[in-house]
């Protein structure tokens, strides 16, 4: 089973800690770094000698480049533009995930309700990025 190389980026410490204990009991990606917003994530992914990710996991909402920023700075980028990016947020509203996938997303994921349903976060996100390598 491959293991994905991945970045999370948001920008609750609390959420951000969770998510990264919920990523690592699942046992299916490989953290490669954390940001708090898309200002440190685009500084991460331009440093030299950097490995790029198999994907992004980003919120939408963050200060600083929040996550349509990140979507348009990536898709814009023939560097960047081929690595998934799944937008999570706490709202299900439809206009958001659409505005989302027009802009490039390859996913949009509601948050869990609560910190401990990270694992099964992490689990579904691989089954859905495993079932869009097929399409």
């Amino acid at each position: 089973m491959k293991k994905y190389k991945i970045i999370l980026v948001e920008n609750d410490e609390d959420e951000r800690f969770f998510m990264k204990e919920g990523f690592h009991e699942a046992g299916l990606f490989d953290i490669l770094a954390e940001a708090e917003n898309g200002d440190e994530l685009l500084a991460w992914l331009t440093h030299p000698e950097r490995t790029l990710p198999d994907v992004i996991l980003s919120d939408l909402n963050m200060p600083g480049k929040n996550g349509y920023d990140i979507l348009a700075f990536m898709k814009a980028n023939p560097i960047y533009a081929s690595i998934p990016i799944i937008i999570t947020s706490t709202s299900s509203t439809p206009a958001f995930r659409e505005q989302c996938l027009a802009l490039g997303a390859t996913d949009y994921m509601t948050k869990p309700d609560t910190f401990v349903e990270y694992a099964p976060f992490a689990r579904t996100l691989y089954r859905r990025i495993e079932e869009k390598k097929g399409v």
